[in-house]
């Protein structure tokens, strides 16, 4: 049956062109007041002014009152790590206490402590953790997601943690992406030898995911005391072999290297850029590779936020992302990262919404499904409560002002 929903006080993110936003194009979002959206078979047919559909006859539709609320597409988080086994509350303690996040992973915590509790669990257990988690986010306007693999470290925990995100891509009603994180550190065994492990991801971990079809993506932590530029495009490379694309996590700690070698192996995005060098920036901007920015780490971890106004005006394409992971951004709510980006970033709301919709989308290769209003694209719908207008999604950051949500054309 098709659905019609009326009394939409603004309907917000409508694209007429379906293309990644750069620059000052993210400051720029399409808004219809008054409006309505048809659905049918889970996806927007059609919308526009409420007016010129004012006829409510008896159509045989459903009639759906969205009492005056802003509707906004689904959020688009393209970077998580939400498959694991354990929280690292104790790590927040130590951070409390002064501890660098180098020096907490140099005691066996951070990404060890994860793998370690990883091992001992079951993938059972993984799976409905993870699902528990994303059911939690997707109320709060997450309809797409990509998640990470990393915590694994073996190629016997990598696979199962891949599994798991193919379980949940069969169980999500939302688009899920899956991404091989295995060079995400040095497992203790190879401390003294990361070649030797670098060797396990090519030439064993790679072709079993492979085999098994389990990821769309290949990522690497290109960071100081992980793994370096030579490291990270190896290992790109070897991915893409297997037909996975490079995704980077790129110069969070350090200006590492990361931003050269995702642009060199043609990486969908680079993610992070907390440290970014002026050259970094131009680079990136001449690129063909997405900025995506992960603000909610940088304020766990009380670190500097990415220049998202410089990498703006070098005509960047940027998306937004929550890195929902134990460690350092505890959390996916992407209403948080939006504020964040415009209270610490200065970004705009309406460049913030759109770094987390369709841009986010892009970073994914789903934007021919999510991320816009827009029709033949999925009903995934935020209702608001009354607000006087976007910026205020942003402003009053610490309320809860999502009414309910849309998932293919239903109500969560």
């Amino acid at each position: 049956m098709r659905k019609r929903i009326l009394n939409i006080d603004r309907l917000v993110g409508i694209t007429k062109e379906n293309s990644v936003l750069r620059g000052e194009a993210l400051n720029l979002i399409e808004t219809i007041n008054n409006a309505y959206v048809d659905i049918e078979n889970g996806v927007i047919v059609e919308f526009g002014p409420f007016s010129a559909k004012a006829d409510q006859g008896d159509n045989g539709y459903e009639y759906i009152d969205a009492k005056g609320a802003t509707v906004l597409p689904c959020w688009c988080d393209s970077h998580t790590h939400i498959v694991f086994a354990a929280s690292r509350e104790h790590e927040f303690v130590d951070k409390i206490n002064g501890l660098s996040y180098a020096e907490i992973a140099a005691r066996g915590g951070g990404i060890i402590h994860s793998a370690s509790t990883l091992a001992q669990t079951s993938e059972q257990v993984l799976f409905e953790s993870t699902m528990e988690r994303l059911e939690a986010l997707m109320r709060l306007g997450t309809g797409a997601i990509e998640i990470k693999s990393g915590y694994g470290l073996s190629t016997a925990n990598e696979i199962k943690m891949l599994r798991v995100i193919q379980r949940v891509k069969a169980a999500a009603p939302i688009p899920v992406k899956a991404s091989f994180l295995g060079a995400h550190t040095y497992p203790p065994t190879y401390k003294k030898d990361h070649e030797a492990y670098i060797r396990l991801i090519i030439n064993e971990m790679l072709p079993a995911i492979a085999a098994e079809k389990l990821a769309d993506y290949i990522d690497v932590f290109c960071e100081e005391g992980f793994f370096n530029y030579e490291q990270t495009v190896r290992i790109c490379e070897a991915g893409k072999k297997y037909g996975l694309k490079p995704k980077i996590h790129a110069n969070q700690l350090h200006a590492s290297g990361g931003v050269e070698a995702g642009i060199e192996v043609g990486a969908l995005s680079v993610d992070h850029l907390e440290t970014m060098t002026p050259a970094n920036i131009e680079a990136l901007a001449k690129s063909n590779t997405i900025g995506t920015m992960l603000p909610t780490a940088a304020f766990f971890l009380g670190m500097q936020y990415p220049p998202a106004k410089a990498l703006m005006a070098a005509n960047a394409a940027l998306a937004l992302a929550s890195d929902y992971n134990p460690g350092s951004s505890p959390g996916g709510n992407m209403n948080f990262v939006i504020a964040l980006a415009c209270i610490h970033m200065k970004m705009l709301p309406e460049a913030a919404i759109n770094a987390a919709t369709i841009n986010g989308a892009f970073a994914m290769d789903l934007a021919d499904e999510v991320g816009s209003i827009a029709m033949g694209k999925r009903a995934n719908l935020i209702f608001t409560k009354p607000i006087p207008s976007i910026a205020y999604l942003p402003y009053s950051f610490s309320s809860n002002l999502i009414d309910k949500v849309m998932i293919n054309g239903n109500f969560l």
